[in-house]
Protein backbone atom coordinates (compact mmCIF):
# COMPACT_ATOMS: atom_id res chain seq x y z
CA UNK A 1 0.00 0.00 0.00
CA UNK A 2 0.48 3.96 -0.63
CA UNK A 3 0.24 6.94 1.24
CA UNK A 4 0.81 10.23 -0.32
CA UNK A 5 2.55 12.44 1.92
CA UNK A 6 3.80 16.26 1.35
CA UNK A 7 6.44 18.10 3.27
CA UNK A 8 4.96 21.59 4.02
CA UNK A 9 8.21 23.64 3.92
CA UNK A 10 11.59 22.62 3.08
CA UNK A 11 13.35 21.49 6.59
CA UNK A 12 10.63 18.87 6.79
CA UNK A 13 11.74 15.47 7.45
CA UNK A 14 10.59 12.41 5.62
CA UNK A 15 8.59 9.95 8.06
CA UNK A 16 10.55 6.92 8.83
CA UNK A 17 10.65 3.40 10.02
CA UNK A 18 13.83 1.88 11.17
CA UNK A 19 12.97 -1.67 10.38
CA UNK A 20 10.22 -2.84 7.39
CA UNK A 21 8.81 -4.83 10.01
CA UNK A 22 8.52 -1.12 12.62
CA UNK A 23 4.57 -0.30 12.79
CA UNK A 24 4.99 3.16 13.42
CA UNK A 25 6.81 6.01 10.58
CA UNK A 26 8.59 8.25 12.97
CA UNK A 27 7.78 11.78 12.87
CA UNK A 28 10.47 14.54 13.40
CA UNK A 29 10.05 17.69 15.14
CA UNK A 30 11.31 21.09 12.76
CA UNK A 31 9.85 23.50 15.34
CA UNK A 32 8.40 23.55 18.80
CA UNK A 33 6.21 25.82 20.44
CA UNK A 34 6.34 26.14 24.35
CA UNK A 35 3.22 27.61 26.31
CA UNK A 36 2.34 27.88 29.38
CA UNK A 37 0.15 24.83 28.85
CA UNK A 38 1.99 22.36 26.97
CA UNK A 39 4.51 22.48 23.92
CA UNK A 40 4.06 21.49 20.09
CA UNK A 41 6.42 20.29 17.67
CA UNK A 42 5.79 20.90 14.20
CA UNK A 43 6.61 18.17 11.69
CA UNK A 44 6.05 20.26 8.96
CA UNK A 45 4.08 17.12 7.01
CA UNK A 46 0.99 15.99 5.75
CA UNK A 47 -0.96 12.98 4.18
CA UNK A 48 -3.19 12.02 2.05
CA UNK A 49 -4.56 9.40 4.16
CA UNK A 50 -7.20 6.46 2.10
CA UNK A 51 -10.94 6.56 2.37
CA UNK A 52 -11.08 3.44 4.91
CA UNK A 53 -8.07 4.07 6.72
CA UNK A 54 -6.83 6.35 9.83
CA UNK A 55 -3.71 7.22 10.84
CA UNK A 56 -2.77 7.02 14.73
CA UNK A 57 0.16 9.38 16.29
CA UNK A 58 1.07 7.73 19.08
CA UNK A 59 4.81 9.09 21.80
CA UNK A 60 7.29 7.28 20.77
CA UNK A 61 8.60 4.83 23.87
CA UNK A 62 11.59 7.49 24.12
CA UNK A 63 9.24 9.47 25.54
CA UNK A 64 10.19 8.27 28.85
CA UNK A 65 13.09 9.94 29.13
CA UNK A 66 11.47 13.32 29.53
CA UNK A 67 8.47 14.58 31.92
CA UNK A 68 6.38 15.02 28.64
CA UNK A 69 3.13 12.83 27.51
CA UNK A 70 1.07 13.35 24.44
CA UNK A 71 -1.86 15.63 25.56
CA UNK A 72 -4.72 13.37 23.83
CA UNK A 73 -2.86 9.88 24.23
CA UNK A 74 -3.65 8.89 20.61
CA UNK A 75 -3.92 11.28 18.08
CA UNK A 76 -6.84 10.33 15.04
CA UNK A 77 -5.96 11.40 11.88
CA UNK A 78 -8.80 10.99 9.45
CA UNK A 79 -8.46 10.16 5.77
CA UNK A 80 -10.14 13.68 5.05
CA UNK A 81 -7.48 15.86 7.00
CA UNK A 82 -5.09 17.31 4.53
CA UNK A 83 -3.17 19.55 7.84
CA UNK A 84 -0.10 19.65 8.80
CA UNK A 85 0.60 16.64 11.57
CA UNK A 86 1.18 18.61 14.96
CA UNK A 87 1.90 17.02 18.31
CA UNK A 88 1.29 18.56 21.31
CA UNK A 89 2.55 17.41 24.80
CA UNK A 90 1.85 17.91 28.57
CA UNK A 91 4.92 18.65 30.83
CA UNK A 92 4.61 15.97 33.68
CA UNK A 93 7.14 17.56 35.56
CA UNK A 94 8.48 20.85 36.48
CA UNK A 95 7.97 23.51 38.63
CA UNK A 96 3.85 24.51 38.50
CA UNK A 97 2.87 28.09 38.84
CA UNK A 98 0.38 30.59 38.27
CA UNK A 99 -0.04 33.31 35.03
CA UNK A 100 -2.91 35.46 36.37
CA UNK A 101 -5.82 32.84 36.84
CA UNK A 102 -4.19 29.98 34.39
CA UNK A 103 -1.78 27.06 35.80
CA UNK A 104 1.23 27.11 34.18
CA UNK A 105 4.57 24.78 33.73
CA UNK A 106 8.35 25.56 33.52
CA UNK A 107 9.17 22.96 31.36
CA UNK A 108 13.31 23.44 31.82
CA UNK A 109 15.12 21.09 29.87
CA UNK A 110 13.11 18.23 29.59
CA UNK A 111 11.75 18.26 26.05
CA UNK A 112 12.48 16.69 22.57
CA UNK A 113 14.88 19.04 20.81
CA UNK A 114 14.11 20.37 16.77
CA UNK A 115 14.97 17.63 15.38
CA UNK A 116 14.30 14.76 17.20
CA UNK A 117 11.98 12.15 16.65
CA UNK A 118 9.32 13.20 18.51
CA UNK A 119 6.22 10.90 17.64
CA UNK A 120 5.13 8.08 15.17
CA UNK A 121 2.16 7.37 12.80
CA UNK A 122 0.28 4.15 12.37
CA UNK A 123 -2.12 3.70 9.95
CA UNK A 124 -4.53 1.12 9.96
CA UNK A 125 -7.89 -0.25 7.97
CA UNK A 126 -11.10 0.63 9.61
CA UNK A 127 -13.94 -2.22 8.84
CA UNK A 128 -17.07 -0.94 8.12
CA UNK A 129 -19.45 -0.69 10.98
CA UNK A 130 -22.71 -0.47 11.21
CA UNK A 131 -24.22 0.72 15.05
CA UNK A 132 -27.84 -0.69 15.79
CA UNK A 133 -29.75 0.51 18.43
CA UNK A 134 -30.94 -2.50 20.73
CA UNK A 135 -33.43 -2.77 23.51
CA UNK A 136 -31.48 -5.06 25.70
CA UNK A 137 -27.92 -6.40 24.93
CA UNK A 138 -26.52 -9.65 25.46
CA UNK A 139 -25.54 -11.38 29.03
CA UNK A 140 -21.93 -11.42 30.04
CA UNK A 141 -19.65 -12.43 32.89
CA UNK A 142 -19.04 -8.89 33.82
CA UNK A 143 -22.09 -7.50 32.78
CA UNK A 144 -21.77 -3.86 34.11
CA UNK A 145 -18.84 -3.95 36.27
CA UNK A 146 -16.56 -1.21 35.43
CA UNK A 147 -13.57 0.05 36.74
CA UNK A 148 -11.75 -2.19 38.52
CA UNK A 149 -14.72 -4.62 38.66
CA UNK A 150 -12.15 -7.64 36.89
CA UNK A 151 -10.50 -7.46 40.37
CA UNK A 152 -7.37 -6.65 38.31
CA UNK A 153 -5.83 -3.39 39.24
Amino acid sequence: MEIKYKKLVPEAKTPVRTYDVDAGFDLFAISKEETPKFVVYYTGIAFEIPEGYVGLVFPRSSVTKYDLMLKNCVGVIDASYRGEIMCRFLGTKGLHYKVGSEDAVVYGNDLYNVGDRVAQIVFLELPKITLIEAEELSETNRGTGGFGSTGLI
